[in-house]
């Protein structure tokens, strides 16, 4: 099993992307790349955290590559975007890409080049090593399942 943790907006619409791709066998909602242990939603949306609504993906990687991951990532949201998704605003909804490995690194980097060179605006997305994820409240997992949205 592999796992990627990723932040491309709200996580609510980004989790249920990607829990609908066969190959990802788990999806958690939660926060990281700030610097409050155990952060709650509220603290992070006062923008002074600096954590990013992120989504932690664990998938077969046999059925799913980390480059296939991050093709994914480029087309669920809008990687130009400063600091937010649509209506969402804030340092919370950043695009960014956090990396586990030297080798998730070097594919992050390559797929984002990649990707600039296809288009005329600048990706702003992050690409960080991974700091300690914190999962977000029950409430938030699946949101969009549970509450029917789909």
């Amino acid at each position: 099993m592999g796992k990627a943790l990723i932040g491309a907006g709200c996580f609510w619409g980004i989790e249920e992307y990607f829990r609908k791709l066969e190959g990802i066998k788990k999806t958690s909602v939660g926060y990281s790349g700030g610097k409050l242990i155990s952060p709650t939603y509220e603290d992070v949306c006062t923008g002074n955290t600096e954590h990013a609504e992120v989504v932690l993906l664990e998938y077969n990687e046999v059925q799913l590559s980390y480059s296939e991951i991050l093709d994914h990532f480029w087309r669920c949201h809008d990687p130009t975007q400063i600091n937010g998704q649509g209506l969402d605003i804030g340092t919370q909804y950043r695009s960014v890409i956090f990396y586990y490995s030297d080798e998730q690194k070097k594919v992050a980097e390559n797929s984002k080049n990649e990707l600039q060179k296809n288009i005329s605006r600048p990706v702003v997305t992050k690409i960080n090593e991974a700091k300690e994820f914190f999962l977000a409240e029950d409430y938030h997992q699946c949101y969009i399942q549970k509450k029917n949205l789909i």
